[in-house]
């Protein structure tokens, strides 16, 4: 296969661009651009205001898409996404635990928070919004974070024939921006050069039904051309980046690793000791062989030619011994000091390794498989090309949070559904306005010439105005406006409920009060059922997506983090204390060699899962009824109960109460021994006088006594402690409550 060149791989990005913005597409900005701009309050083209001016008829609108937008977006931002890993296996539990404090870690760095927040406005609004997960290369000093970043809905380009909520099964993903040139050349220096040279890019296209030369927001589409560093005019050039899954072979690889020639002489030192010990023994042998061969020679059983002879035989084979029992020992060692490293290598990689004899010795074993890699492509213009890139994840990093999905990539807003309605709750105040200003501003019918026509335009409105018309003439006639029929305020009130019907947002929930239930218990209703929608489409789409974020961020971070670091992470819930979590640490044997990792996070299998609601708002009163409730039933203690409530210094209380009990326990255990020692009297008594000893009897009872008194005197002192104490608990416990109760009625009067 012919390899492509640079300025081919330009030309077909901006050919991928043409083919996906197709007439679905245009159809479906259009529709999603009107729906936005519904919710900035551009609700009126210049054509219908020209023709409402021209009318005499009011232009203004009566925005109730924004309220209702902006609670929907509270409802599911109110907090950060959690995310819980968990272990494949056992070696994996202590990294899956560290995963969410890096996973917090970059939200952090990235301002998730404001992130979430404007990805679900773009959903509300635009019908999808978009996280990327990227490599910041030069934070943390040249180090490199991953980071989350947001995405224009209507910059990114999806494959048509998608059929996956996600696009997982998308054969592209295309951003297409329109972007300065100074703007450019900041984001990727190194292609400068090139940057430099491209011509103006194609015309900023708009498909807002607004008039931006009479409307009071400006959107992106407004801006025609950048500024540069020295104050000129930059050109707006078309950039784009084209993400593409390719399958790579890849090869799981287990490789010997044996120790290296220095290591070797480290081996041998401690192999020493024993190899000494071992000659030391053979020479014995000898000694005692060379001596029973010399008695036969004196006994004349061998002769002495003999007898040296297997005495030079017995030295050469000792030596042998020892040279293979050197050999022995140093191969043991080796082979306890060689580790089976597994590795997963591209298939150029392990091409390289299998062409070397050496290298083909230590492979244990090798398993070829192929995986998803994603190629992303960056050009500007029409045909400059600037870089290509092969992210190592196997899923897009780019993650979709549709609202109404559709089964395609072309979804449909919160807000589409409410624009009917809106335009008609529009059109009946414009009439009712229109019917009063009548009703305030007489017409006149008058004969031609009978009245001074500029002074009537000018005072005919005004109280009290005399007017004066000429003789002969008929004097004029007001022309009274039609009385308003009532069915234009039915229809602004049930426009009103609709919207909130189909939006499923009550007033209740948008704190009007006179829709407010009349009950705490309705109170919590509200919330219950306003919210069912709201949850629903948490528990279908937007938690899936999330998850699915959460996934494309482990595999980002597991292959971005792959040497030891150190993060600091301040705690959540108001504790400014921080935290320090380590990954990667290198161990080392007794040689010196790094031989694996603790905590290696590179390398750790877990699955990320999505906590449910934990967005949403928590209901406080919700809550605590049912810690109360589980209190009542004895499933929970006080402390615990009261740890969920917002009373002031309830650390101190808690403290107070423990000491309190401690103390109640220690009372409890000396009148039990005061009981103890009234048991032994009377025990001792009945046993005294049954042997005749009274005397002895009256000594005991008194010495008895005394203690008996003694633990009476600390009992009694410990009944004041408790009684002060439980005195001053009182009187703080009080002085909170007021406190908060002041507070209350402080925020009420506010």
């Amino acid at each position: 296969m012919a390899r492509v060149n640079n300025k081919t791989k330009a030309q077909l990005n901006k050919k991928i661009w043409d083919r996906a913005n197709n007439s679905h597409r245009q159809r479906w900005q259009i529709t999603s651009q009107k729906g936005y701009d519904f919710y900035l309050n551009e609700q009126l083209t210049k054509d219908e205001v020209t023709m409402l001016e021209e009318s005499g008829m009011p232009t203004f609108t009566i925005n109730r898409i924004t309220p209702i937008i902006e609670i929907m977006k509270y409802f599911v931002t109110a907090n950060n996404p959690k995310w819980k890993a968990v272990g494949a296996t056992g070696d994996d539990v202590d990294v899956a635990q560290v995963h969410s404090d890096v996973a917090d870690y970059c939200w952090y760095l990235s301002n998730g928070k404001s992130l979430y927040s404007q990805v679900i406005l773009d959903s509300l609004t635009k019908g999808l919004g978009y996280f990327l997960v990227d490599i910041d290369k030069d934070a943390d000093r040249g180090m490199g974070e991953v980071r989350f970043n947001r995405i224009d809905p209507y910059d990114v380009y999806v494959d048509p024939a998608s059929r996956d909520f996600l696009f997982r099964d998308a054969a592209f993903i295309q951003i297409r921006k329109n972007i300065s040139r100074a703007r450019l050349i900041n984001m990727i220096p190194q292609s400068e050069a090139k940057i430099k040279k491209v011509t103006r890019g194609t015309d900023v296209q708009s498909y807002s039904q607004r008039d931006t030369e009479f409307t009071d927001s400006i959107q992106p589409d407004d801006i025609k051309s950048g500024v540069g560093p020295n104050g000129e005019d930059e050109d707006i050039l078309a950039y784009y980046e084209t993400y593409t899954k390719k399958k790579f072979k890849y090869h799981n690889v287990y490789i010997k690793i044996k120790p290296s020639p220095a290591e070797l002489e480290i081996l041998k030192e401690g192999i020493q000791e024993e190899l000494e010990s071992f000659q030391q023994e053979l020479e014995v042998q000898l000694i005692e062989k060379q001596m029973q061969i010399e008695q036969q020679v004196q006994e004349g059983e061998i002769i002495p030619q003999r007898a040296k002879l297997m005495i030079e035989n017995s030295q050469k084979m000792a030596a042998q011994a020892i040279r293979e029992k050197e050999m022995e020992l140093i191969s043991a060692a080796q082979e306890q000091a060689t580790i089976i490293k597994q590795q997963v290598m591209s298939d150029a990689d392990f091409n390289l390794l299998k062409n070397s004899e050496e290298a083909q010795k230590n492979i244990v074993d090798s398993i070829a498989f192929y995986e998803n890699r994603i190629v992303k492509t960056c050009t500007v213009g029409d045909e400059t090309f600037l870089f290509e890139q092969i992210i190592p994840i196997s899923e897009y990093p780019i993650v979709p949070i549709p609202y109404m999905y559709t089964g395609t990539p072309f979804v449909m807003s919160a807000v589409t559904p409410l624009i009917g309605k809106q335009q008609e709750i529009n059109k009946a105040h414009q009439i009712m306005l229109h019917n009063a200003n009548l009703s305030s501003n007489l017409r006149w019918m008058y004969e031609e010439g009978s009245v001074p026509e500029d002074e009537w335009e000018k005072y005919s409105s005004s109280p009290g105005a005399l007017l004066k018309y000429r003789p002969g003439f008929s004097p004029p006639t007001p022309i009274q406006p039609a009385p308003i029929n009532n069915a234009f305020f039915t229809v602004v009130q049930q426009g009103k409920s609709d919207a909130e019907y189909i939006s499923g947002v009550p007033s209740a929930m948008m704190g009007f009060s006179q829709d407010q239930a009349e009950t705490y218990r309705g109170l919590l209703a509200n919330d219950e059922f306003g919210t069912r929608r709201l949850k629903a489409w948490m528990n279908s789409i937007v938690e899936p997506s999330l998850e699915h974020l959460g996934r494309v961020f482990k595999m980002m971070a597991q292959k971005h983090y792959n040497i030891e670091k150190v993060f600091r992470i301040v705690q959540p819930e108001g504790n400014q204390e921080e935290k320090e979590v380590r990954i990667n640490i290198n161990l080392y044997n007794d040689y010196g060699k790094a031989i694996g990792k603790y905590k290696d996070y590179a390398s750790a299998r877990f699955d990320v899962r999505i906590i449910a609601g934990a967005t949403l708002p928590l209901n406080r009163w919700a809550l605590l009824e049912e810690y109360f409730r589980w209190y009542q039933a004895g499933l929970i203690d006080d402390i615990a109960m009261l740890a969920e409530t917002d009373i002031r210094n309830k650390d101190k209380i808690v403290e107070r109460k423990s000491m309190v009990a401690q103390m109640q326990g220690q009372l409890q255990s000396i009148q039990e021994l005061v009981k103890e020692k009234d048991g032994t009297i009377e025990t001792l008594q009945r046993q005294l006088v049954q042997a005749g000893i009274k005397m002895k009897v009256g000594d005991a009872g008194n010495e008895i006594r005394k203690d008996v008194l003694q633990t009476e005197a600390e009992q009694k002192l410990l009944r004041g402690m408790l009684k002060v104490e439980f005195e001053k608990m009182k009187d703080e416990m009080q002085s909170d409550m007021q406190a908060t109760r002041d507070d209350v009625r402080r925020n009420e009067q506010s």
